[in-house]
């Protein structure tokens, strides 16, 4: 009802309010309902939801038996052929709730006529009902699901139980609690939709709510930013779990000794980090106290134990030979049987792809058992142990690696040609090393005295004449001048306290334990090692002895000794702007002569076993960097699997991905043959060569 006013235009000029009556709006009618017994009920064929998803049927059964039916069904009354009611009713809306309460009668755990409540419909279209039901509903928030699991948990309820009764597995109920540890203030962002979940998951990895907020706020409240980046920012004082000395002490004793671990629920390994640092240095400490007190008590000199020793720490030192011990006749006995059995067993197998479970199992327990009796760690003489050493460091997979049987040069009375150069700036025995101490003096004989007797002046002059015809003499003597320069070459690498020979040839070698610490554990530098022990056996001569030594050896021997030598030299180093003494048009030209030379020799490091993986690549470059790197080796659709993926689990599945393809980072592939023409201008290298290798992915 609306009033007019007299004075408005369009009025009659009457003397008081007078109403105007106006069609009122329809009220809302809601359907009836009511409770039909289910014997009268009947599953429609006009129900939308075909496709299976969410709980089971037999789970919505066990949850409505628990606490009984929540929600009502939707039902239509079915009439006959002349319109009648037939006193069945049809259920477009509700049919998931239908078979469960069908399932419970089945099962006897519900009446047959059990009254049911029902919202009883005869207007409209029963499939859009049924379409509405299951599209206007709204899946519960996260946030929201986590406040009523913290109500639950308040009430009495365990983890356990809330799993059971809502049936998802005990870790979602822990997920959804963990973030109770998140700060208030990033919880209301999160509800604003301000924040991710997989963000706001990322930030649950501590409890400290002033470091998340602080997290926060560097990050710009930035929606965009990946949730690594947060984690690591979160964790970056802290020690992985996978870490080699989380391995080494392990968890029981860390937390023990009152260590606390942040756990990542929300990964699929629920990813953890030591907190407490300094509590696992110390531990680390310990463990290797104890194994150095272990081995001065059998006898050793001395003990050089760390986390990492520089990749060519044997530099200077002679290496104790040592010898198996023999095997007793029951042993031996005991290992031809274990073999036997050994070979049987693959025998059996070798048609099979997959090895079962027990069968692998058991031939695994069998090689444990073959390798205790056939590879014994060497004994060593008392004498020898006396004045030797050990090596203590920490393998990559958290276990010690004991390197036993080091003679330091001035406990060592063989004779100074007993182990690697220590006068070079590298390393003799693994390509790395550290320069030495110099020569010991040595008293003048006969001859070097009666030279002094004479001038100085002449001295040089006599002996300038020498030089050059000994020069000149040996320019005509191929086979002569090979043997100086692998005597030379020999001095350099092996001898301990000569500085050089009469031939002025040496190897330089490259420090490179400061770059790449884990280089020692490596199939090359074991390799490396091994060759220059061998050879070490064979050249324990002073550098007299050693001139007159050569000669006797093959020309294969030769040959691999000089290849030896040389090889130690190699450097292909890339590290701008660490060495000022090389500029970069010498560094680009050393780099290009080293791939020449890797070519020449047709270095493949995929076939060398050099493969991508998180921790020696992936993890080290950006998420742009692992999909071209997927991109180049399996194609676009590979890349598409895991574009969406964080970081750390891209850089998982990329490993996957790239194992097997021979797929390698540009400082690793073999450089393109570049003709002279494409070089420019022989004559002017400092033109051609002024830039650095393109292709160069930085970690």
């Amino acid at each position: 009802m609306a009033y007019v006013d007299p004075g408005e235009k369009g009025s009659r000029g009457a003397a008081s309010w007078r109403p105007i009556m106006t069609k009122s709006l329809p009220k809302l009618v809601l359907s009836s309902s009511r409770d039909i017994p289910f014997s009268q009920l009947v599953l429609s064929q006009k129900n939308v939801r075909r496709v299976k998803s969410g709980l089971s049927i037999e789970e919505l059964a066990e949850d409505i038996f628990r606490r009984t039916l929540l929600q009502s069904l939707n039902v239509r009354p079915m009439l006959d052929d002349d319109g009648h009611p037939t006193g069945l009713f049809e259920v477009p809306a509700g049919g998931r709730r239908f078979r469960a309460l069908e399932l419970l009668v089945k099962t006897k755990r519900m009446a047959k006529d059990q009254p049911v409540p029902c919202i009883i419909r005869e207007a409209g279209i029963a499939e859009e009902d049924s379409l509405a039901e299951n599209v206007m509903r709204v899946s519960l928030h996260p946030l929201d699901q986590f406040r009523a699991f913290s109500a639950l948990i308040e009430q009495g309820l365990s983890e356990e139980d809330i799993a059971a009764r809502f049936f998802v597995p005990v870790a979602t109920v822990r997920q959804r609690l963990r973030l109770v540890s998140v700060s208030p203030r990033l919880l209301e962002a999160y509800g604003e939709d301000r924040m991710t979940l997989e963000q706001l998951m990322a930030f649950s990895v501590t409890s400290n709510q002033l470091r998340q907020e602080q997290v926060w706020e560097q990050i710009g409240q930035a929606s965009h930013i990946p949730a690594y980046q947060i984690r690591r920012l979160l964790t970056e004082d802290a020690i992985a779990c996978s870490d080699r000395r989380a391995r080494l002490i392990g968890m029981d004793a860390y937390i023990a000794a009152g260590g606390h671990v942040m756990r990542d629920l929300f990964s699929a390994a629920e990813d953890g980090w030591l907190q407490d640092v300094e509590l696992v240095d110390k531990l680390v400490g310990q463990k290797l106290d104890e194994q150095v007190s272990a081995l001065r008590a059998e006898g050793w000199k001395w003990v050089e134990a760390a986390i990492d020793l520089p990749f060519g720490c044997e530099n200077g030192k002679r290496r104790l030979s040592g010898a198996r011990p023999e095997l007793t006749e029951q042993e031996r006995l005991q290992l031809a049987t274990l073999m036997a059995e050994h070979d049987a067993l693959a025998e059996a197998s070798h048609e099979t792809i997959d090895l079962p479970a027990d069968v692998e199992q058991q031939l695994l327990t069998l090689d444990g058992q073959i390798a205790a009796l056939s590879d014994r760690p060497l004994v060593y003489q008392a004498e020898d142990m006396a004045k030797a050493g050990v090596f203590v460091s920490l393998a990559w997979d958290g276990s010690l690696r004991i390197d036993r049987g080091y003679v330091r040069p001035e406990d060592d009375a063989d004779g100074a040609f007993t182990a690697s150069g220590a006068d070079t700036a590298g390393s003799a025995g693994c390509g790395l090393g550290q320069p030495g101490a110099s020569a010991p003096s040595q008293p003048e004989d006969e001859e070097v005295s009666a030279i002094r007797a004479l001038p100085d002046r002449l001295i040089s002059e006599l002996t300038a004449t020498r030089t050059v015809a000994l020069r000149d003499a040996l320019a005509m003597q191929p086979q002569t001048a090979f043997l100086a320069l692998l005597h030379a070459l020999c001095l350099s690498v092996f001898a301990t306290g000569v500085h050089s020979g009469c031939v002025g040839i040496r190897v330089d070698q490259v420090w490179l334990g400061h770059v790449a610490p884990t280089l020692r554990e490596t199939a090359w530098s074991t390799r490396i090692q091994q060759r220059h022990e061998s050879w070490q056996q064979r050249l324990l001569e002073s550098p007299e002895d050693l001139w007159h030594f050569l000669p006797a050896l093959s020309v294969r021997d030769q040959l691999d000794l000089l290849a030896h030598c040389v090889s130690l030299g190699i450097n292909a180093l890339i590290e701008s702007g660490k060495d000022q003494r090389e500029g970069p048009s010498a560094r680009t030209q050393r780099i290009r002569l080293a791939d020449l030379l890797a070519r020449e020799i047709g270095l493949d490091m995929a076939h060398e076993g050099w493969a991508p993986r998180v921790d020696n690549y992936l993890s080290h470059v950006t998420k742009a960097h692992i999909l071209t790197a997927v991109r180049e080796a399996k194609g676009e659709d590979s890349v598409q699997r895991i574009a969406h993926l964080k970081k750390a689990d891209m850089a998982r599945e990329a490993e996957q991905l790239l194992a097997g393809t021979g797929w390698l980072p540009a400082p690793l592939r073999l450089a393109p043959i570049c003709s002279a023409a494409e070089d420019g201008d022989q004559h002017e290298p400092e033109a051609q060569m002024t830039t650095e290798p393109s292709g160069i992915i930085p970690a």
